[in-house]
């Protein structure tokens, strides 16, 4: 059987027309169009042609080159260096610009909020072009890391470590000194020594004053190469990152809206996440849906205020574990005489407040009655006897329970994994971003908008066509 070989010295011409570099119906023509489509006043970048001195790149072709390299997961400024001299459709779309990776890096740098209100402008067009609905909104987060080592988050407890660690150094390094002072002539000198004891002094007031930052700010923990981060427990373990959240309509699973934030879960982050969706598009949605992570009452409650149906299990309905024996559920509350009656027949009164956990403590009347109880010891094993928390919005928590029960509701929840997870799977399979370049809250807010909206754009382009987009992006 024959070969086929190529041939490096075979006189090829490229077009003349740097328009010509790629097909009618390439998807860069998409990313192109888009950008066209951005209301640049909107994002606040200035387009200005008769500025005064030294020329610098067009803004346009700039996050033009962002948009399409995010797409395929070229993030770094070198790489899209490269890309723009050697990739034909990255040279069309730079319409022959070659800027270099510090040019590249400093335009991303330098407007970084107006990159985060991309994903904003997306979702715009896409509710004009009527991809999205905006009536049922599902919410999630995953976990990214941070342009940070985990070595270099520090908490009070590690700071007093190591502040003992440091005055027994500088307690050796003070008796060295007069070891030496002593016996002059068999020793090193005491300049080595002088410099080893002012970098522990140094290091000293450094750790001195990381505490101070961690008192001053009410933190618990704090990053000293990337101060905005947080210790994120994910399982592959501890790091230094950030909790991104991203809210995705039912009708083609586009997603509304990315937001970044330096919290480890996703407990407090409901009512932001939907409230920050409904503004982009401009109205309430019907319905909003999350998993157990979101299972806040109180920031259910903001959402339901609203007129908006809340599709969210509790931690309880998660699981899906039988209640035991003496568990909660099994202890029957009397609402005329405020108290609980447990499986046996005795009576939990109402004992006080507890403002931490925002509940109202119950306990039995006698702890001798617990003690005697044959369950003692399965029930409970408290000096004092059992007790019961019941949360001071229990009935609110309870109807946000009997609501994710209802068919209409199971049916709507079903959906989640499908709409809300796929765009997490694409990011971080498919374009391998699995952590961020960039420090601090707006740079990692900036690139998740540049990433959410290369999924938004791929979308559009599987459910309408390049040509038929092109024609409704510039239109």
């Amino acid at each position: 059987m024959s070969y086929r070989f190529g041939n490096r010295k075979q006189m090829n011409l490229f077009p003349k027309s740097i328009e010509d570099y790629v097909a009618a119906d390439h998807p860069v023509r998409v990313f192109d169009a888009f950008v066209e489509a951005l209301d640049f006043k909107e994002l606040k970048i200035t387009l200005d042609e008769n500025q005064v001195g030294n020329a610098s790149y067009d803004p346009k072709a700039m996050l033009k080159l962002l948009v399409y390299g995010y797409s395929y997961g070229i993030r770094s400024s070198r790489k899209l260096e490269r890309a723009s001299h050697n990739n034909l459709s990255f040279i069309w779309i730079m319409g022959g610009l070659k800027p270099d990776h510090k040019t590249i890096a400093n335009f991303r740098r330098n407007n970084l909020k107006a990159i985060k209100k991309v994903l904003k402008e997306c979702a715009r067009l896409c509710l004009k072009l009527e991809l999205i609905e905006g009536n049922t909104l599902f919410t999630d987060g995953t976990k990214m890391r941070s342009a940070a080592a985990i070595k270099n988050t520090w908490d009070k407890k590690k700071c007093e470590r190591y502040l003992k660690k440091i005055d027994k150094h500088i307690d050796f390094i003070l008796s060295q000194c007069e070891a030496i002072d002593s016996e002059e002539e068999s020793n090193p000198s005491l300049v080595h020594m002088n410099e080893e004891l002012q970098k522990s002094k140094d290091l000293k007031e450094k750790v001195k004053g990381i505490m101070e930052t961690l008192a001053k700010e009410k933190k618990e923990f704090i990053n000293t190469v990337d101060p905005e981060c947080t210790r994120i427990n994910s399982v592959h373990g501890s790091h230094a990152g950030y909790n991104a959240q991203i809210v995705v309509d039912e009708k083609n699973g586009l997603i509304v809206n990315i937001d970044v934030v330096s919290e480890n879960n996703d407990i407090n982050q409901f009512a932001e996440q939907i409230n920050q969706a409904n503004e982009t598009l401009g109205k309430k949605c019907t319905t909003a849906c999350a998993d157990s992570g979101y299972a806040n009452t109180d920031e259910l409650k903001k959402i339901d205020d609203q007129k908006i149906k809340v599709v969210v299990p509790s931690q309880r309905q998660a699981s899906r574990k039988q209640p035991k024996e003496f568990d909660k559920v099994n202890f029957k509350y009397d609402s005329e005489k405020d108290c609980y009656i447990c499986p046996v027949g005795q009576k939990l009164n109402y004992s006080h407040n507890d403002k931490k956990k925002k509940s109202k403590v119950y306990k039995i009347s006698k702890k001798e009655i617990c003690f005697d109880c044959p369950h003692y010891g399965v029930c409970t094993s408290s000096k004092s006897g059992r007790t019961i928390h019941r949360l001071l919005n229990e009935e609110t928590r309870l109807e946000f329970e009997a609501q994710y029960k209802e068919p209409a509701s199971q049916e709507i929840y079903k959906l989640r994994k499908q709409k809300v997870e796929l765009p997490f799977g694409h990011i971080k399979r498919n374009l391998k971003a699995r952590s961020f370049l960039l420090r601090g809250l707006d740079g990692a807010n900036a690139e998740a908008s540049l990433l959410t909206t290369c999924f938004n754009i791929s979308r559009m382009i599987t459910l309408v066509g390049v040509s038929a987009l092109i024609q409704k992006l510039l239109n």
